[in-house]
């Protein structure tokens, strides 16, 4: 006869009939009651612990890919300590085990299910969660558990994998099942684990005591009852001969066997078992090294914070961390990055990252958003989160409304967030949406409580029962909570005290499992963050234009390669900067590369004719503006993108002006400065120039003689045309322009046109 655990008093009369009339034969039981695990008298909602009610003493372990000996003592330190746990207190203890796929030798794993059988582990209730389907040795751990919760889809059994089980493991597998009192396992369900040629059925059968119940046996068990004259009232074969044992979530649900429930996620598990979503943290095993990682998010949320966040976030997974901290001091920002950061956060879950979001002072409106991308949200007492509502920024700073349109788009943002984490998507909703109201629901059948808008208390058709109105979602209130009020309404864990900042994070590190002498890995700015930063503020992107610019000049005068390096050193850092701030992608660099090459073939190819000269600066300047800005958040601010592109060109428009400037002032100035003047090229016979600039500068080369009557003259190029260069005609050196494609040195030209001091040649 199985063993009851201590504190069984309900309905014990009636399975002592029931076991004595199995005579033997393996029985499905109901699950037994405990003293301690009775449901309370008081209305406490479902997930929920009042304050009176001491939470359970509970770990969570994750059992990932094979079992070993190192697992079982890891396992066995664990629950060993909540057994003391719970008998010094006096207390619940329950040790959650997550069962994931793996290839596990069989004494590895019948040594972790026979401890858990045994009496060691008396006071502890021990839940076997299984996310995904689980076949071979790992299953036995789960059916070792004195409760099993699946997902629905998710599949348990096989153990064999699609063989029979060895007899000899057979036999003690049936053994453990028959000390062990899961009132969802017996013998025949194992054995048809076990052994595929095994049928499996479900009989209902009429007891001592005139009453029905539920049995599951196999073909020979099910003979012997009616051989023994046992009412047989009904039969269904829940497995065939010759198909493996394996049994969904689902089917197990459906015809009460194997599993106690379903859920969909670790959130709904600790609301049916009414834990704290804390207790369910991740149990790092002995001797390996915790990777927590710590990121800052502070100040206002705009492309360069969003930009600078996500590479914080790479180098956290870079590093292995296996929990990340998002320390969130910010009063939000635009939306399109804060949903950006969310849903980033959010993937981490994927690549088995648990995120937390810590709020010591405020979170709001984007900075909101982002903390609701995490798997767990602690605030202190007086932190505050909420108030996500988009608006318009008018004319005159007034605030206005979004278009509906516009707050739709954003509250399905919210409900795919709550959906995600397991947080009443109503409530997230209402931190948007200022007409939202929001009431406390109770499912008429479970008791569960959560959090609904009246349209979704209306499309549930009626399995919810509405109570009270949420006093914070109020009409023209956006929901804003605080610590308290946050865990009260299931969107945040219990507030985190502490009498200064220290203090509360080593509560912190406390709530999530961190051990005491492990200091979170602080990922903080580099020397290329604080550089990509520098390079975004305006004076510095003013004067990298201006740079670049004023090295394009003088490079064209001098002819140094030096200078053209700079200026391409300067164009480069820009768009280098504004690719790692967000603003720039790879369209805006091949427009100011096409603006290059326009501009190169006006220059050196068609000189004259303008189309490509005009065309290229527009491309240059069109690159520069899409670099410095992110296009799209006018739709949340409609004058948003004008503004941003406003100040993009006075600042570049400045640069353009000081370059002017500078470039009157070298013209000026620069021959005229000892050691200076010598950096300007100087053909042969420099010293007979008789261009009409030079003239100007040094009046005694003037000539008195006429340009004009260089019309029809020849000469020859003395450096490339490109267009404009210097030649040698009538004797006199000239500065001239080619009327076509360049000129090469040497070679014989006309005077064409002269045009002011335009002095036009081509080649002869």
């Amino acid at each position: 006869m199985p063993r009851l655990s201590h504190g069984c008093t309900i309905r014990f009369a009636r399975r002592l009939l029931v076991l004595a009339a199995a005579a033997g034969i393996g029985t499905f039981q109901p699950m037994p009651v405990f003293a301690d695990d009775a449901p309370p008298e008081r209305e406490v909602p479902s997930g929920e612990l009042s304050e009176q009610e001491t939470p359970p003493a509970t770990r969570y372990i994750t059992l990932s890919g094979a079992i070993d000996q190192q697992t079982l003592n890891w396992v066995r330190e664990a629950g060993l300590k909540l057994q003391n746990q719970a008998t010094e207190e006096d207390r619940r203890a329950v040790l959650v085990l997550e069962i994931t796929p793996g290839n596990s030798q069989f004494h590895e794993v019948f040594g972790l299910a026979d401890f858990l059988t045994s009496a060691a582990l008396s006071r502890v209730r021990t839940i076997a969660w299984v996310p995904e389907t689980v076949v071979g040795n790992n299953a036995l751990v789960a059916l070792a558990c004195k409760e099993i919760v699946m997902h629905p889809d998710a599949q348990l059994g096989d153990i064999g994998r699609g063989k029979p089980t060895d007899e000899g493991y057979q036999s003690i597998v049936l053994n453990m099942v028959a000390k062990h009192y899961n009132a969802k396992v017996n013998k025949a369900l194992v054995t048809a684990m076990m052994d595929p040629q095994t049928a499996l059925l479900q009989l209902t059968v009429e007891t001592a005591d005139g009453m029905s119940d539920k049995r599951l046996v196999t073909e020979a068990e099910a003979a012997r009852l009616r051989d023994s004259g046992v009412v047989i009232k009904d039969s269904r074969t829940l497995k065939e001969p010759g198909q493996p044992g394996l049994f969904s979530g689902t089917q197990a649900r459906n015809n009460d066997f194997l599993v106690m429930q379903t859920v969909d996620n670790r959130h709904d598990l600790a609301t049916a078992y009414r834990l704290p979503l804390e207790a369910l943290r991740e149990q790092s095993q002995p001797g390996v090294a915790n990777r927590v990682s710590l990121i800052e998010v502070a100040g206002t949320i705009d492309p360069l914070l969003e930009s600078f966040l996500e590479r914080q976030i790479d180098r956290a997974v870079a590093n292995g961390s296996e929990l990340i901290i998002f320390e969130i001091t910010s009063p939000g920002g635009l939306l399109w990055q804060s949903r950006d950061l969310a849903f980033a956060i959010a993937d981490l879950e994927d690549e088995g990252i648990r995120t937390v979001a810590y709020v010591p002072d405020h979170a709001l409106s984007g900075a909101a958003i982002i903390a609701l991308g995490c798997d767990e949200i602690y605030l202190t007492p007086n932190g505050t989160i909420g108030d996500a509502g988009p608006i318009e920024m008018r004319e005159g700073g007034q605030f206005e409304k979004v278009p509906e349109k516009i707050l739709s788009w954003l509250r399905e943002i919210m409900r795919k967030l709550g959906e995600r984490k397991g947080r009443p998507p109503a409530l997230l909703m209402a931190m948007a949406d200022k007409d939202l109201q929001v009431y406390e629901v109770r499912n008429k059948q479970t008791g569960d409580v959560t959090y609904m808008s009246e349209e979704e208390i209306h499309k549930a058709g009626g399995e919810w029962e509405q109570g009270r109105l949420v006093p914070e979602s109020a009409k023209d209130l956006l929901l804003t909570l605080n610590g308290r009020r946050a865990h009260e309404l299931q969107l945040a864990e219990r507030p985190i005290e502490g009498n200064d900042e220290d203090e509360r994070f080593q509560a912190l590190k406390e709530r999530l499992g961190i051990p005491e002498d492990v200091q979170p890995n602080k990922i903080g700015r580099t020397w290329l963050d604080d550089t990509v930063f520098l390079l975004n503020t305006g004076v510095v992107t003013g004067l990298l234009f201006f740079v670049a610019i004023i090295c394009l000049y003088l490079e064209m005068h001098f002819m140094s390669g030096i200078l053209g390096i700079i200026s391409a050193t300067c164009f480069g850092l820009f768009f280098w900067s504004k690719f790692l701030g967000g603003t720039a992608g790879w369209l805006e660099v091949l427009l100011f590369l096409l603006g290059v090459a326009c501009l190169a073939m006006e220059v050196f190819v068609i000189p004259g004719f303008g189309v490509f000269g005009v065309s290229g600066a527009l491309l240059l300047f069109a690159s520069l503006v899409m670099a410095s800005q992110t296009f799209g958040n006018g739709i949340l601010r409609p004058n948003h993108d004008l503004t941003d592109a406003t100040w993009t060109m006075v600042t570049l428009s400045t640069s353009i002006i000081a370059v002017i400037v500078m470039a009157v002032a070298l013209s000026k100035f620069l021959p005229r400065i000892p050691f200076l003047n010598r950096m300007i090229l100087t053909p042969p016979g420099m010293e007979t120039v008789q261009s009409p600039s030079d003239v100007r500068l040094r009046p005694e080369l003037a000539d008195t003689g006429s340009l004009a009557s260089l019309v029809g003259e020849r000469g020859e190029t003395l450096t490339v045309l490109r267009p404009a260069g210097k030649a040698r005609v009538a004797g006199r050196l000239l500065d001239v322009v080619s009327d076509g494609p360049f000129v090469p040195q040497g070679r014989a030209i006309e005077v064409v046109l002269i045009t002011g001091n335009r002095i036009v040649v081509r080649e002869a």
